[in-house]
C-alpha cells in the first residue's frame, strides 16, 4: 500500500472537515464518488439520467437546487478524458443556511489512495466516510484467529477488515480412536496439529514479513489452540515481535476477525499513540539536554522555518486552521516534515500547555 502524500492527506482531511460542517436544509447536498477504473462517461449519461429524475421533486427550490448541483458537477466531470488513477470525489449543494437563498457550491477532489466504492447520493449531508477511512490508513495490522482445525487470515486496513487465506488442518475432532490405542491417536493428532502451525505460520510471513505498513499483528483462537501456536516456534522472529494482542475469540471464520479486532481496541489506539509519543519524547528531551535545537511559539518557529532550521514542526490538532496553513506551506518549501498531536492524552496536552500548540525540532542551531 502506497503511503499518502503528508500535504495531500492534510488537503483530503480539510476537506473532510469542511464538508462535514455543512447541513443541507434539504436533500439537495449531492455526493457523487467514482472508483479507479471507472468509465467517467458512463457516469456523466448516469448523472443526466439522475438530473430527469429529479424534475419530479415536489419542492420547487430543492428541484432547482439539486438539478444545478447536478449540472455543476456534470459540467466538471466533461473535462476529463478517463478518471483519475486512484478515483475522484465531487460534492455540490446549496450551502446557505437562509431558507430561499440559493448558494450552490462544488468540490472536486482527485484522490490519494484507491477508491473502491461508487456512491450517488442526494442528501441533507454529504458522503464523507469512504474519504475518512482512505485518511485513517497509515498502518495496516495483520489479523489470525484459528482453532485446531482452521484459520483464518486477515487485515485490518483502516476500518476495512480483509479476509487473506484460509487454511484447514485435517485434524479430526473429538472422536474414538478406534481400534488404536489411545496413545497412538493422540500422537497423530499432534503430529497433524504441528504441521498446520508450521504452515499457518509459512503463509504469514508470506503474507506479512516484507508488508511495509505492518504495524502488529493481533492473534485470537480458543484456549489454548493460539497459545501452542506461538509456543511451537514456527513463526519467525519479526512477525512474533510484531504481536501486540492475544485474545481468546470463539470464531475462527470472519466473524471471528471482526471479533478480535473489537477486543483488541485498546492495543490498537496504543499502537497508533506510539509514534507520536516518541516524537513529544524527543521534543521534550531535546529542550532538555540541548536547548538550542528546539524552539517553541508560534513567532520562533516561523523564524527557524523561514531560515531553513527546521528538521520536524509539531503542532497540535486543534490548532489555529489558517495558521496551520502558513506553518505548512513553510515546512513544505523547506523540507520539514509536520506531525499533528493529539491533545488525548497526557503528553499531548503537556505540549499544548507549554508550547500554546506549536514546537519544531532543528537541523541546526539557530545564532
Amino acid at each position: 500500500m502506497t503511503e499518502i502524500d503528508p500535504k495531500k492527506k492534510k488537503e483530503l482531511e480539510d476537506l473532510i472537515v469542511l464538508l462535514d460542517d455543512i447541513r443541507g436544509r434539504h436533500t439537495e447536498l449531492v455526493t457523487v464518488l467514482i472508483p479507479a477504473g471507472t468509465n467517467i462517461s458512463q457516469v456523466v449519461r448516469q448523472l443526466e439520467g439522475e438530473k430527469s429524475t429529479a424534475s419530479n421533486i415536489k419542492s420547487s427550490a430543492t428541484r432547482k437546487n439539486v438539478i444545478v448541483a447536478l449540472e455543476m458537477i456534470i459540467r466538471e466531470l466533461k473535462k476529463y478524458r478517463q478518471t483519475p488513477e486512484n478515483g475522484l470525489a465531487a460534492f455540490a449543494g446549496n450551502v446557505s443556511e437562509k431558507e430561499g437563498v440559493q448558494d450552490v457550491q462544488m468540490w472536486i477532489h482527485q484522490l490519494p489512495r484507491p477508491l473502491n466504492v461508487k456512491i450517488y447520493r442526494c442528501d441533507q449531508r454529504f458522503v464523507t466516510e469512504p474519504l475518512k477511512e482512505m485518511v485513517d490508513i497509515e498502518e495496516v495490522y495483520g489479523l489470525l484467529v484459528m482453532d485446531r482445525q482452521l484459520a483464518t487470515i486477515g487485515l485490518l486496513e483502516g476500518k476495512q477488515i480483509k479476509v487473506l487465506q484460509k487454511l484447514t488442518s485435517g485434524v479430526p475432532g473429538k472422536i474414538r480412536a478406534g481400534g488404536q490405542s489411545s496413545q497412538r491417536f493422540e500422537r497423530v493428532i499432534e503430529g497433524l496439529a504441528k504441521d498446520f502451525y508450521r504452515r499457518v505460520a509459512e503463509e504469514m510471513k508470506k503474507i506479512f514479513f516484507d508488508m511495509p505498513k505492518l504495524k502488529g499483528i493481533l492473534l485470537g483462537g480458543p484456549i489454548p489452540t493460539k497459545e501452542d501456536f506461538i509456543a511451537e516456534g514456527h513463526l519467525v522472529t519479526k512477525l512474533k515481535e510484531k504481536i501486540i494482542a492475544v485474545k481468546d475469540i470463539g470464531y475462527v471464520d470472519e466473524h471471528g476477525l471482526e471479533l478480535l479486532v473489537e477486543d483488541s481496541k485498546e492495543e490498537i489506539m496504543e499502537q497508533e499513540l506510539i509514534k507520536e509519543k516518541k516524537i513529544l519524547e524527543r521534543f521534550f528531551q531535546t529542550l532538555g539536554k540541548n536547548r538550542k535545537l528546539a524552539v517553541y511559539g508560534l513567532g520562533n518557529v516561523k523564524t527557524a522555518l523561514g531560515r531553513g532550521a527546521v528538521d520536524i514542526v509539531l503542532i497540535t490538532k486543534d490548532y489555529d486552521k489558517d495558521e496551520m496553513k502558513i506553518l505548512e506551506g513553510l515546512a513544505e518549501d523547506t523540507g520539514a516534515e509536520l506531525v499533528l498531536i493529539s491533545r488525548e492524552n497526557q503528553d499531548g496536552e503537556q505540549f499544548n500547555n507549554l508550547t500554546k500548540g506549536v514546537g519544531a525540532l532543528l537541523r541546526f542551531a539557530l545564532e
